[in-house]
């Protein structure tokens, strides 16, 4: 039912395409291009999928890890293009949060409703919680030095650039660590999606050239949408009256990752709260750890300087979401109540960031 949906949702391309060249409001072209890149992202998504299964555990698992937020990515790319650079920062924050707070908590409430008390690998969601944790203090860091950098008026520009490069690449390298880990740390979890490819639980059903050609078509899809959301955020701010800060914490992540986060409440609610953690907290950390460092030098190549400098409000609540998320992978269990207190959580969060003035906003 979902994936008809989801299907259906591609006329909203050709909607998009109209309302751009017949000159159409502004917040229309805004809506329908939002709308239009929910399928593409999970075409892009299914289709990475499918080829993972053909080219092994190992590739497939880099190339999920590649493209696995490759529509916000290119989102956030075209906003550097604009200069839209605190839109940028506050959509990294509201990927993470949003991944950690609503997708989890939509996963453990509803899994929890249908199933009761659901079970997981706890020192595998342990371990990638301790990452994450990691990952916010990575984030941190730069934002807490940044006054007394700003404040050197001799070289203080270039120190902070230098340190935000300095940490991005620390933190590329260590998921890239954390990756090769997944696939050769654990001999246990390799025997068992052996096993699991062995009793014919994940078989291809598109061929290679399937895949890349609708790789190919999704990605350019994105690319052409996303070019006409940004140009419409503008205008959507004063239209709406919403700040370009709320677009990016909360509008531009459910956007770009609504497919991969129906594809966690999916699985919680087949009673495989494990997966469903992975996709949740493992998305997280590809923001934190892969997205945002990247970006920086992405900024760069375009002339831009994106520093990972994050307001207080969001710093708090990147650090509260962590906090949580750590705390539930403890215990190896979860029950529905954990998952309504996370929405509840993400409801105050995002409530809180709706009525933030614009200029509260800006870092500097």
């Amino acid at each position: 039912m979902i994936k008809r949906i989801l299907y259906a949702m591609l006329l909203f391309i050709p909607a998009a395409i109209f309302a751009k060249v017949t000159g159409q409001s502004e917040t229309l072209l805004f809506i329908l291009s939002a709308l239009a890149i929910i399928p593409l992202a999970d075409l892009i998504g299914e289709a990475t999928e499918e080829l993972s299964l053909h080219t092994g555990p190992r590739i497939g698992g880099l190339l999920n890890a590649t493209l696995g937020n490759a529509a916000e990515l290119i989102i956030t790319v075209f906003a550097i293009q604009r200069g839209l650079l605190d839109l940028v920062k506050a959509s990294i924050t509201g990927s993470i949060i949003g991944n950690l707070l609503l997708v989890l908590g939509f996963s453990v409430l509803l899994g929890g409703l249908k199933n009761g008390t659901q079970t997981f690998d706890r020192r595998h969601a342990s371990n990638n919680a301790t990452l994450l944790i990691l990952a916010m203090i990575a984030l941190l860091i730069p934002s807490i030095f940044d006054a007394a950098l700003r404040a050197d008026v001799v070289g203080g520009a270039g120190r902070e650039l230098n340190l935000s490069e300095g940490i991005a690449v620390v933190m590329i390298i260590l998921y890239g660590l954390s990756v090769y880990h997944s696939f050769t740390g654990n001999k246990s979890d390799a025997a068992h999606v052996a096993a699991e490819d062995k009793d014919g639980a994940h078989k291809p059903t598109w061929s290679i050239q399937r895949c890349l050609i609708l790789l190919a078509a999704a990605t350019i899809g994105i690319i052409v949408m996303s070019e006409f959301l940004v140009s419409a955020v503008e205008s959507v701010t004063q239209t709406l009256g919403l700040t370009e800060f709320f677009i990016g914490i909360i509008v531009i992540p459910i956007v770009g990752n609504i497919a991969e986060h129906l594809v966690a409440v999916e699985v919680a609610y087949k009673n495989n709260m494990e997966l469903s953690l992975a996709v949740s907290i493992g998305s997280s950390l590809q923001i934190a750890l892969f997205v945002a460092p990247v970006l920086v030098f992405i900024a760069l190549l375009m002339g831009k300087q994106l520093l990972l400098v994050f307001t207080p409000y969001e710093l708090v609540t990147l650090m509260a979401a962590g906090i949580i998320a750590a705390f539930i992978s403890q215990d190896g269990e979860t029950n529905w109540l954990e998952g309504a207190m996370l929405l509840a959580v993400y409801v105050i969060v995002a409530m809180a960031f709706f009525f933030l003035p614009s200029a509260a906003g800006a870092v500097h």
